[in-house]
C-alpha cells in the first residue's frame, strides 16, 4: 500500500485537536460538563455520568474525536422523516475517521486489577495515534509523537487508575499531558458523538472490503439524531440504528469505475442478513457479543460513491425511516 498524503512530518492529530480540547475545558459549565484533575494531574471530563452534558458538548467531542479534521453540525430536516440530523464533512476522511475517530483501542482491567468491577472500553480519538497499538496504524503508516493527548471512552463510569496508567504508558505521556473524556451513550453528548460516526462507519467498512484507503479523498455523511434512552441497551441500539437505517454517506474516490461501483454496491448495511431488525434486538440475539453479529451490518444505510477520475457517481442502499420512526416515535 502506498503512503497516504498526510504523514507524521506534516501534522499531529493531537495538536490539531488541542484547541478544541481547550474550548471544551473552558466552556465546561455552559456545555453541562464537569472536569476533575486527579492527584497526578490527568484531566477527566465527565460528559454525562454525574452531569447532564448537552448536544453541543457531543458535537465538540465528535470534532475532537476527528482531530479537528472534519466539520460536524446539526441540521433541522423534518421533511426527511425526523427533525434533527447530524452532518459530517471531512477533506481528510482516512486520518480523521480511521486514524483518530474509530473506537479501535481495546482497554480492559480485571476485577482483581480494579479492586472491584471488571472494566472494558474501546478508546477513540487522537491519543490512539500516540499509542499505535492497532495494526491499522501500520497500514496508515502514521504515528503521532505529541507530548499531549486526548482519548474518548464510551463508558458508564470513570476508568480505574490501572487503565489510566496503561494509557499514559502506551502513549508515552506524562500524567498531566492526558485528557480523558467519558461519554456514556445514555447522555445527549454520548448519543450525539456516536451518531457523528456515520462517516467513520463507512470508512471502516471500506477498509474491511479492502478498498485502497489512499483512493478515498473526501467524505460526507448525514444521520438522524435520536433522543437518548436512559436504558443502556436501548441507547446503544438507537445510535447504531441511526446509522444502519438512516445513515447517508457520500464518498469521493479516485479509482477505476469498476472499483467505485463495487464499493458502492458492497457498502450498505442492507447487504447483511441481519438487516431489518433493530440493533438492540440483533445484539440481544447474539448473546450481547458484538463479535457474533454479521460484520456487514455495521455500515451506513445509503451510499453514493463519486469517482473523480471519470466523473461518474454510483448509488446503492436506502434509508428505512419507517423502522426508525417505529422505534423512536410515540404517536
Amino acid at each position: 500500500m502506498s503512503a497516504l498524503p498526510l504523514t507524521p512530518e506534516h501534522l499531529s492529530l493531537n495538536r490539531l485537536a488541542e484547541p478544541l480540547v481547550d474550548q471544551l475545558l473552558d466552556e465546561a459549565d455552559t456545555l453541562g460538563l464537569s472536569v476533575h484533575v486527579n492527584d497526578r494531574g490527568t484531566r477527566l471530563v465527565d460528559a454525562g455520568l454525574a452531569v447532564p452534558g448537552s448536544l453541543d458538548a457531543g458535537l465538540l467531542v465528535a470534532r475532537i474525536c476527528m482531530a479537528n479534521l472534519g466539520q460536524i453540525q446539526l441540521r433541522h430536516l423534518p421533511q426527511a422523516g425526523w427533525p434533527t440530523w447530524v452532518e459530517i464533512d471531512s477533506a481528510h476522511p482516512v486520518l480523521a475517521c480511521l486514524g483518530s475517530q474509530y473506537a479501535g483501542w481495546s482497554l480492559s482491567a480485571s476485577k482483581e486489577e480494579t479492586g472491584g468491577k471488571r472494566f472494558f472500553a474501546l478508546g477513540s480519538g487522537p491519543a490512539r495515534a500516540l499509542a499505535g497499538k492497532e495494526a491499522l496504524f501500520d497500514e496508515l503508516r502514521y504515528q503521532d509523537r505529541a507530548d499531549r493527548g486526548v482519548l474518548v471512552l464510551e463508558v458508564d463510569r470513570v476508568p480505574p487508575t490501572v487503565v489510566i496508567d496503561k494509557i499514559l504508558a502506551d502513549c508515552h505521556l506524562p500524567a498531566d499531558g492526558l485528557t480523558l473524556i467519558v461519554t456514556p451513550t445514555t447522555s445527549p453528548a454520548g448519543t450525539t458523538q456516536v451518531v457523528a460516526r456515520a462517516l467513520e462507519v463507512a470508512l471502516h467498512k471500506a477498509h474491511e472490503l479492502h478498498f485502497p484507503l489512499e483512493n478515498i479523498v473526501h467524505g460526507r455523511a448525514l444521520a438522524p439524531l435520536p433522543v437518548p434512552s436512559p436504558d443502556g441497551l436501548q441507547a446503544m441500539g438507537r445510535t447504531n440504528d441511526a446509522i444502519l437505517y438512516g445513515g447517508q454517506v457520500h464518498l469521493t474516490v479516485r479509482c477505476d469505475d469498476d472499483e467505485a461501483r463495487q464499493l458502492a454496491m458492497a457498502l450498505p448495511s442492507s447487504n447483511s442478513p441481519a438487516y431489518g431488525r433493530s440493533f438492540a434486538d440483533v445484539f440481544e440475539a447474539a448473546g450481547f457479543d458484538f463479535y457474533q453479529i454479521d460484520p456487514a451490518l455495521f455500515a451506513p444505510a445509503e451510499v453514493w460513491v463519486s469517482n473523480q477520475q471519470s466523473g461518474h457517481t454510483f448509488h446503492a442502499g436506502q434509508c428505512d425511516m419507517g423502522l426508525l420512526r417505529q422505534q423512536w416515535l410515540k404517536e
